[in-house]
């Protein structure tokens, strides 16, 4: 049986819901590529005070792919209460900043954290370059850190015209090696899902990242997400986040997962006082495309939370895989 060479690109929760799906597909290389610009909360703290690249969204990724996923989430996941310096971090963050201070790289940091949950698949950050993402709105306005475009303060903002990365001790923010021969050297990249300015479109602005992609001769798959994000996809459709992606990709992407299914009534209602609504499967434009759509149910509400569900999404991906092969 083949080993598909499969590489992830993104970030955050999205990326973590995939992982947990692909983690027992045993034909499939797993490799995650992950973005390094989170800046929020704990990983934010541990970013500011000691200098270190931001370990949440790769701690997620270990954990997604890790055999031992349950426990040791509920375990690094928990946060310190009482020590006034430790307060408000998480075990994981914590443990993968002291292993990689001590190993003496953050590369080498993840490797170990990977060793000892014995992770069926490898992680790399997309850089070991610190940076800071930058969003600037279409009034001119800038916003700095990934936190701040997150969560959008007051009742109206801008929308987003472009993302960019500014260095805080280099000229650029060049790609970490292994992540070129990895991204080349792939059958299929998997894109999203997750929030498309903060998530997945930071890696492709890493320097060697578009130009890899550009290169190889993976199909490249996209999952559109499920609900729009106030104050980054506002009112988009699922072809505005293909343009949009594509765009900072350099190349046109070959398949795209579309979830049909609505939510229950009662969770639209609470997502859309937080202005996030279904993203509309509008695709008219790209029906005469070359493009393979596939347009299933990938819904998972459980806990009153709109997300992909692990096993739909993994079970789509190896049915539409192996029909390639």
């Amino acid at each position: 049986m083949k080993n598909h060479k499969i590489v992830t690109i993104g970030g955050g929760s999205g990326q973590y819901i995939l992982l947990s799906g692909l983690r027992d597909l045993d034909d499939f290389d797993i490799k995650a590529v992950v973005s390094m610009v989170d800046s929020g909360g704990s990983t934010g703290r541990l970013r500011d005070e000691y200098g270190v690249l931001p370990p949440g969204d790769i701690l997620k990724c270990v954990l997604a792919l890790s055999p031992h996923r349950d426990t040791a989430r509920q375990i690094f996941q928990s946060r310190f209460q009482t020590h006034e310096r430790l307060k408000g971090h998480n075990a994981g963050n914590m443990l993968l900043t002291i292993l990689s201070q001590y190993a003496g790289s953050f590369p080498a940091g993840v490797e170990a954290l990977c060793e000892v949950l014995e992770t069926r698949g490898t992680v790399y950050p997309v850089t070991v370059k610190k940076a800071t993402l930058v969003a600037e709105l279409t009034d001119g306005m800038k916003l700095f850190g990934e936190s701040a475009i997150d969560m959008p303060r007051g009742q109206q903002r801008e929308k987003i015209k472009n993302v960019f990365l500014v260095p805080h001790h280099s000229d650029s923010i060049e790609v970490y090696p292994p992540v070129i021969q990895t991204i080349e050297t792939a059958d299929y990249l998997i894109i999203g899902p997750g929030d498309l300015y903060t998530s997945i479109i930071p890696n492709l602005l890493v320097s060697g990242v578009r130009e890899s992609i550009q290169k190889t001769h993976a199909k490249i798959i996209y999952i559109i997400n499920i609900m729009t994000k106030y104050g980054e996809t506002d009112s988009f459709s699922a072809g505005d986040f293909i343009l949009h992606t594509e765009h900072y990709l350099g190349r046109a992407i070959d398949i795209v997962l579309i979830n049909q299914k609505q939510p229950s009534e009662n969770i639209l209602q609470s997502y859309a006082a937080q202005k996030a609504y279904p993203v509309d499967p509008f695709l008219q434009e790209y029906q005469k495309t070359d493009k393979l759509i596939l347009e299933e149910d990938f819904l998972d509400e459980s806990g009153g939370i709109v997300r992909h569900d692990p096993q739909k999404l993994s079970s789509c991906l190896q049915k539409t895989i192996k029909s390639f092969t």
